[in-house]
């Protein structure tokens, strides 16, 4: 083995203990947001509020309302889960983030059905979750295709 591949795999093992520690950050992050009594403590409940009644005064932003705030804040959520699916299992394992997406929102809404009194379950969080973590994946597929060298096999022809 040479020194060039053994520096390749040492990176190799690096990049992934990084990928590794990121992940379960991530994922301590969705379960702290979705696991407990209250998403928020009252003092943001209230400053959100005052937000919504201020967009429902005007006539341009009278249709931000709590529940979409609430979709877009779901979509938010997991479009890193999208990006980390594609770190994982590589371009081609595409197919990875939404069913990730979904079996993880719906485990969440199980769970806050079950164990959670203080908080709804709701069909709209997984689409809106599963959502969010399509368009994570969309983002990387487009950045390693933005990326990606050209392919030898298709040489570009210069119109001169």
């Amino acid at each position: 083995m040479s020194r060039t591949d053994t520096a390749l795999r040492v990176h190799r093992v690096a990049a992934r203990i990084v990928l590794a520690i990121l992940t379960a950050l991530y994922a301590w992050m969705v379960a702290w947001m979705t696991l407990r009594a209250a998403p928020y403590g009252s003092d943001i409940g209230s400053a959100l509020d005052r937000l919504l009644v201020w967009f429902a005064e005007r006539p341009s932003t009278a249709w931000i309302t709590f529940d979409r705030v609430e979709f877009g804040a779901n979509v938010a959520m997991f479009v890193p889960l999208g990006v980390i699916a594609v770190l994982w299992f590589g371009v081609r394992g595409w197919w990875a983030a939404p069913i990730l997406g979904a079996l993880g929102s719906a485990t969440i809404e199980v769970l806050q059905a079950v164990f959670i009194d203080t908080r709804v379950s709701d069909v709209r969080d997984v689409v809106a979750n599963t959502l969010g973590s399509v368009i994570g994946m969309c983002l990387m597929l487009l950045l390693a295709f933005l990326l990606s060298p050209p392919n030898p096999r298709h040489p570009v022809r210069s119109e001169a």
